[in-house]
């Protein structure tokens, strides 16, 4: 075919199935938008272009698609990068198309509109790879390359500049069809070798994180719970596993290992199966943990195998292939189980300031919501241990990187991708301040997003650490604006609830409300 650059590109995003772009039209990438639209490729605009990446993460997560994100050169490109970067973090399927400098610009630099000194090489350090094309015939072979990495091994975010002048030119390019990559087979001797540890187990654990969720259309949760009732483990899971196993059942502790009390029952394991997870330091929130027995580690990406806890076991492959291994090969005990972990009073220290809410919320939401939440206390300190979800009900949350401002686009993302499932933003007052600006793309998308802000008047975490430290609080406490009138700013609906019931009755009316709703839960 013969097209320019701009249109070349759109053909070979549509032959890989992209159907939704979120990001913001500028100088350089005009000619995108054209061949988009007339391709009719569905266009989202969030205020702001790191809004745009936390939108694509969420639609990511909630349908096993990856998302694509769009911007123009320089600072429009930059300012998606903390949402590239969390993204790398979770490892989470997202694809940044910008232009960059024009294909003859001197590596020296002349003061070009939106010049970087090496934008491709500033995405090269945060994502897995960041590739700068030089024609128009490279933009295929690179859109197909993005693609085929997101299904082979650990997804992770990537990079494609296009030389801006190369968007209106035309030229020759052959489109390279999408290429189909096979699910990573476990090692029948390394499956062997795991079975043998977990049948021989007197105190067997089971760690779940992320990767037990891809890729789509796999339940490994399930398997995972199988093989759990089968061989008497007790399953922990990470935050990015919240909800991959029904946190209803028995041998279910929840999104709890980032306790003392879980920690210390996982170290006292005789035998530990950790699936899709690094068991990293904000998995764990401490630097220092050790297991005192024997590890096998599931996971796609072999690095994984090496890292902070060595496998004493390694099976490189995907996690439901691998746990239906180890299910042919571990029979039913006799009833047995591992001992669980008093965890009673350590819960209601942390998360009891915020019982009550997420009891509300619990009882409002239905069985299939997925639930966006930010790095703020009510989430990391509440939803994830109170807030008990089964599938298929999900969790989105910015593990890892920590990023604040995440939820709300998060959740735009999420329910543009999944618009038949409801879908819930848990912020905090102050993170919400970080993109709340994108209430006016939930109204410009027509959404129907219950927004609930546990105000605390400002950053009730770093606030809560400087007492700790004894020191006066200081740059934490943000009075205003007030919520309720920006809300109204934005034109949606907004109301307080002051108590449980109050915040059950306007979750339940937002649910029901075709627009935004913001409720505001003023934290005691």
């Amino acid at each position: 075919m013969t097209a320019t650059g701009a249109g070349v590109l759109v053909e070979a995003l549509s032959l890989h199935g992209v159907e939704l772009v979120f990001g913001i039209p500028g100088t350089h990438n005009v000619p995108i938008y054209a061949a988009l639209a007339a391709r009719g490729v569905r266009l989202v605009t969030p205020r702001h272009e790191q809004g745009a990446g936390y939108a694509a993460d969420g639609y990511a997560r909630s349908t096993g698609r990856p998302g694509v994100v769009l911007t123009t050169t320089g600072p429009g490109a930059l300012n998606a990068a903390t949402a590239l970067a969390q993204a790398y973090s979770d490892s989470i399927p997202l694809l940044l198309i910008s232009p960059g400098v024009p294909t003859d610009h001197p590596r020296l630099g002349r003061g070009y509109l939106h010049e970087s000194k090496d934008q491709s090489g500033a995405f090269q350090a945060l994502c897995a790879w960041s590739h700068r094309v030089s024609s128009i015939r490279e933009i295929p072979a690179a859109v197909a390359r993005a693609f085929g990495s997101f299904a082979e091994g650990r997804p992770r975010p990537v990079h494609i500049e296009i030389p801006h002048d190369l968007l209106d030119a035309e030229g020759p390019a052959k489109l390279a069809e999408p290429y189909r990559i096979g699910s990573r087979e476990p090692d029948p001797a390394a499956l062997d070798a795991a079975a043998r540890l977990l049948r021989g187990a007197a105190r067997p654990g089971i760690v779940l994180g992320g990767g037990v969720q891809r890729p789509p259309g796999q339940d490994a949760g399930a398997l995972a719970l199988r093989l759990a009732e089968r061989a008497g483990a007790r399953i922990v899971t990470t935050a990015n596993g919240k909800g991959v196993v029904p946190e209803s059942h028995p041998l279910v502790l929840g999104a709890m290992l980032h306790l003392a009390g879980a920690r210390r029952w996982l170290a006292d394991c005789d035998v530990v199966l950790a699936v899709g997870t690094e068991l990293g330091p904000s998995d764990l929130w401490v630097e220092d943990f050790a297991l005192a027995g024997r590890l096998i580690r599931v996971d796609v990406d072999p690095g994984q195998m090496y890292g902070d806890h060595v496998a004493d076991v390694p099976v490189v492959a995907d996690a439901a292939l691998a746990l239906q291994g180890l299910l042919d090969r571990v029979g039913p005990r006799d009833g047995a189980r591992a001992p669980a972990p008093d965890l009673a009073r350590e819960l209601a220290g942390l998360a009891g300031r915020w019982e009550p809410a997420l009891e509300a919320l619990g009882r409002a939401l239905p069985p299939d919501a997925i639930v966006v939440g930010d790095n703020s206390m009510i989430v990391y300190h509440g939803a994830l241990l109170s807030l008990a979800l089964d599938p298929p009900a999900r969790l989105l949350f910015p593990s890892g990187y920590g990023t604040l401002g995440y939820a709300l686009p998060a959740a735009i993302g999420a329910k543009l991708g999944c618009p038949d499932r409801p879908a819930v933003v848990l912020t905090g007052d102050g993170a919400l301040q970080f993109c709340v600006q994108d209430l006016a793309t939930a109204v410009d998308e027509k959404l129907s997003l219950p927004i609930v802000v546990s105000d605390n008047g400002g950053f009730g975490e770093i606030r809560e650490e400087m007492l700790r430290r004894d020191m006066t609080p200081v740059a934490v406490d943000l009075p205003g604006p007030d919520l309720l009138q920006l809300a109204a700013a934005y034109g949606i609906a907004a109301c307080r609830a002051d108590t449980p019931e109050e915040l059950f009755k306007a979750l339940v009316a937002a649910l029901e409300h075709p627009l935004p709703t913001l409720i505001v839960v003023r934290e005691s």
